[in-house]
């Protein structure tokens, strides 16, 4: 499901300058080639306008029983998108009883979609939240998460404005306390919702979960595997020209007073150290970092310590191993 992509390219084309230095500060040619190079400046503070939307406009949310796990309702959940004619999709999760339940947003990696996150929405949904888990633009078309047009910064455009949708569909509840709403994600979770802490502030927390900065961050690292470098010159100067101004890395710096845990591996393969430090840089008190001697998947040891910082921040169940 494209966003319409009305008056975004012309806003991104004037933030180019402020948000990646492009002007001043090319990367140097490779094969003659001279690419925009991505900067860790904060975004301008007008850069967050990319993200607005109609708080009041309809938005005819759909639930469609599909079962329950553990005394947990499970629904297919639908809403018209903030962008384009189509309708954001994804699961709801509601624990049994009356509340107010603790509200969270759940965010899948790639490639994946909300489906593959029941089982930790669940486990969310027992420890006391009403939980949304929505799929990524790029899981609902099919095909290549990322096809390196126009479209992928549409897309993540779209996916942040559905998810400040989402806040409001759990804040309409009358069992969710709207003074308890989080944010966790995984992997490309994690850096979209690095991006997404710095534009919704009626969050009280964020997990960002093996974050890295975002696409251009991980796609054009120490890590590419030359899928990036094998585009043409002016395929790459397009993608960046419209992915560097919605970096993750560049709003993460707008989340306070919303509080962050940021969890890393030391020996991930798919998000290098350094990557990670980069965004740990970026994110501003109150933020705490933990590092685990783990993988991609990271370990029990971080389970626990997300179980903790729910329990203390959100009110919801404490470690339950």
């Amino acid at each position: 499901m494209p966003m319409r992509s009305v008056g975004l390219a012309p806003l991104l084309t004037v933030l180019l300058a402020g948000a990646c230095g492009q002007a001043t500060n090319p990367e140097p040619p490779i094969d003659g080639c001279t690419l925009p190079t991505l900067s860790d400046a904060p975004a301008p503070a007008s850069a967050l306008a990319t993200f607005k939307y109609d708080r009041t406009a309809a938005y005819d949310p759909v639930l469609q029983p599909i079962g329950t796990d553990q005394g947990v309702q499970i629904y297919e959940l639908s809403f018209r998108s903030t962008r384009g004619t189509g309708r954001a999709t994804g699961r709801l999760f509601v624990p049994g009883g009356a509340g107010p339940f603790a509200g969270m947003l759940l965010q899948h990696g790639m490639p994946s979609n909300a489906a593959q996150m029941t089982s930790t929405g669940v486990v969310l949904a027992r420890q006391g939240a009403v939980v949304v888990a929505l799929d990524a633009p790029f899981a609902q078309r099919g095909g290549s998460p990322i096809r390196f047009t126009e479209t992928d910064s549409a897309e993540q455009v779209q996916l942040i404005t559905d998810l400040q949708r989402a806040v409001d569909l759990l804040v309409a509840r009358p069992d969710v306390d709207a003074n308890r709403l989080g944010y966790m994600g995984i992997s490309y979770g994690a850096a979209m919702g690095a991006l997404f802490v710095g534009i919704e502030h009626r969050l009280k927390t964020g997990i960002l979960m093996v974050g890295d900065g975002g696409l251009v961050t991980h796609l054009t690292g120490a890590d590419d595997d030359g899928t990036f470098g094998g585009l043409t010159c002016a395929q790459r100067r397009r993608w960046l020209e419209s992915m560097i101004p919605i970096e993750p890395v560049k709003y993460v710096g707008f989340a306070p007073p919303t509080s962050l845990l940021l969890q890393s591996g030391t020996t991930d393969d798919l998000v290098p150290v350094g990557d990670a430090e980069r965004l740990h840089a970026a994110a501003r008190d109150p933020k705490t970092i933990r590092w685990y001697n783990a993988g991609h998947g990271l370990n029990a040891q971080a389970g626990y310590d997300r179980q903790v910082w729910m329990q203390e921040r959100l009110g919801m169940s404490g470690p339950n191993f």
